[in-house]
């Protein structure tokens, strides 16, 4: 398996996935609810969920494969192209950048000479800023092949990059069948995007980091207010909503 396109043999692949692609089958009334294991059955062999592999768990359950790209392209821990041996990544949320975690990937990126969703040229980093990894109390934090690391510093994030490039980490590293290109991008995920998902600095992450849509819907909003017309509900209250209110608890007083 030497690349991500072109004919490859994909049966030994398939040989080594099906016995526990069958036995994950046999524990559910419905097949389809084997899907997601599956998928990461065939992740652990190859690194990746590779078209093949997509297809291949396909026909084992029935499935077209439109539902399993779909169920495949859903979940972020599912890799659809070949990344490299350790995935950084760092948590970007509130807690984390509070506590410095803009410093932590700026260093990261400067390091490692990589942006969000990049892989090395060597293949043994990819990197990705992701959402919250829910743990607050020790922020900054980050995953490295999903194992965690706490209380992120710059001293301990370049210690913890020379042991992997020494080959001394205690984290192993991710199966690689494939050279992974600079970045793991799927080209039809960043095609035609909704309004909202348009001029922002990643059209996979509005709101992320770097987008300012939100700073310009305030600024618009502290230079007047803005003025909602329509039928006042029970669910919005649109108009005269104090007055609404107000009316709403005298008559809970009688």
């Amino acid at each position: 398996m030497n690349g991500t396109t072109g004919t490859r043999d994909f049966a030994p692949v398939l040989a080594q996935v099906k016995p526990e692609a069958e036995r994950l089958i046999a524990q559910y009334p419905d097949s389809r609810s084997a899907l997601l294991p599956i998928l990461h059955a065939f992740q652990d062999v190859e690194g990746w969920v590779s078209p093949e592999a997509m297809t291949a768990a396909g026909a084992m359950l029935g499935l077209p494969v439109s539902v399993v790209e779909s169920t495949a392209s859903f979940y972020s821990l599912f890799f659809r192209r070949p990344v490299g041996k350790y995935v950084l990544q760092v948590c970007r949320n509130l807690s984390c950048q509070l506590n410095g975690a803009e410093k932590i990937m700026t260093h990261i990126r400067e390091r490692l000479n990589i942006g969000h969703l990049e892989t090395t040229h060597d293949g043994l980093f990819s990197y990705e800023e992701v959402e919250c990894l829910a743990a607050c109390d020790r922020a900054p934090c980050m995953q490295v092949n999903l194992d965690f690391v706490y209380d992120l510093t710059r001293e301990n994030v370049d210690a913890l990059l020379r042991e992997i490039m020494a080959g001394t980490y205690e984290t192993p590293p991710l199966r690689q069948t494939a050279k992974p290109a600079a970045n793991w991008h799927v080209e039809q995920d960043w095609a035609q995007k909704s309004p909202g998902a348009r001029g922002v600095s990643s059209p996979n992450d509005p709101g992320g980091m770097g987008d300012v849509s939100g700073l310009r819907m305030i600024e618009r909003l502290a230079d007047g207010p803005v003025v909602l017309s329509g039928r006042p509900t029970e669910e919005r209250l649109i108009v005269e909503g104090a007055a609404r209110l107000k009316h709403t608890g005298s008559a809970n007083e009688h």
